[in-house]
């Protein structure tokens, strides 16, 4: 089985190349989505956030308080990194998990959407990895039509990886600046340039 790893930055569009490649018929696991099973009432994660944060960070229900730890770890790197490393700790194993079920189902492609791209059933996992980036300002557009100021925006921008290091774990980066049926144009034809030399197919966006 073929595997796309696609990384990249907050407001970059990552989850929209993703969703893309969705379209075109390919298998998609979604980390965020993972990391919210793993977070939710009597998660794997949970018992170690509460080991490490206190209960405090956790709702009544048993879930996260994922409002009360995001103002937290997108100001503090420190806390951002030791979530990052519980958290990312039982998405990876279940994603691999789910992947392994692809294979085993006879799934000839998969795509991998992960905003932090770890080395260990990320990076080892995928045969090719796509980068997703775009210029500053215009993430801070995405970002604040998402709801969020220019100054979360910035700080969360601050706290992770640099475009620059994104880019040199990728082996191809994909520049979205544009429109949406530009970016469609640019994964259809990476997709065909990718996946048809390889006698691997995949519908047309």
């Amino acid at each position: 089985m073929f595997v796309i790893g696609i990384t990249g930055g907050i407001g970059t569009g990552k989850s929209t190349v993703a969703s893309l490649c969705r379209e075109a018929g390919l298998s998609v696991l979604d980390a965020d989505k993972i990391s919210h099973s793993v977070t939710q009432s009597e998660g794997l994660a949970i018992p170690e956030i509460i080991d490490v944060f206190g209960e405090e960070f956790i709702n009544t229900d048993g879930s996260l308080n994922r409002k009360k730890m995001s103002d937290l770890v997108f100001q503090d790197k420190k806390a951002l990194d030791s979530l990052s490393l519980i958290v990312h700790k039982y998405t990876i194993k279940q994603m691999g998990i789910y992947l392994d079920e692809l294979e085993n189902s006879g799934a000839k492609v998969a795509v991998l959407d992960v905003p932090i791209p770890v080395k260990e059933g990320f990076l080892d996992r995928s045969d090719l990895v796509w980068n997703v980036t775009s210029d500053k300002e215009i993430r801070l557009k995405r970002l604040e039509i998402r709801g969020l100021s220019r100054n979360e925006a910035l700080r969360r921008m601050a706290v992770q990886m640099t475009p620059e290091e994104y880019s040199e774990l990728a082996d191809l980066d994909i520049v979205n600046n544009h429109d949406f049926d530009y970016l469609r144009k640019q994964v259809n034809q990476i997709l065909s340039e990718v996946l048809t030399p390889r006698g691997l197919s995949f519908n047309k966006i």
